[in-house]
């Protein structure tokens, strides 16, 4: 097992952004908080040594996340909340971290 010079969160809708999206699209009705928890997102980040570190950067690039999760549901960017700050997104989506590799292959980066 290696340790990498990453860290990764998992983000995930919680039940505000479930209760904006019904509000926002007619379609949605039928959708509940596991359709739109089946498959997170995982982002890398740097790693941190402090948990503190972390939430400080987490909170420097949350503005980015909630845009694509936005956009990944409901691509009006005017029905968006206009407050999209660190404090709502840690009530809109929930967030752990962790990462582990486990393996035996280098790391390797294409350029999308």
């Amino acid at each position: 097992m290696d340790v990498i010079n990453r860290s990764a969160v998992i983000v995930m809708p919680a039940e505000p952004f479930l209760k904006w999206l019904h509000g926002v699209d007619p379609t949605s009705g039928e959708l509940t908080l596991a359709d739109l928890r089946r498959e997170p997102t995982i982002y890398l980040l740097p790693s941190y040594d402090t948990e503190e570190e972390a939430l400080t950067h987490l909170e420097e690039v949350c503005a980015e996340f909630f845009e694509e999760q936005l956009v990944g549901w409901y691509r009006v960017p005017s029905s968006w909340p206009a407050n999209r700050d660190f404090d709502t997104f840690k009530r809109w989506f929930e967030y752990r971290s962790m990462l582990v590799d486990l393996c035996e292959d280098p790391l390797e980066h294409d350029e999308l």
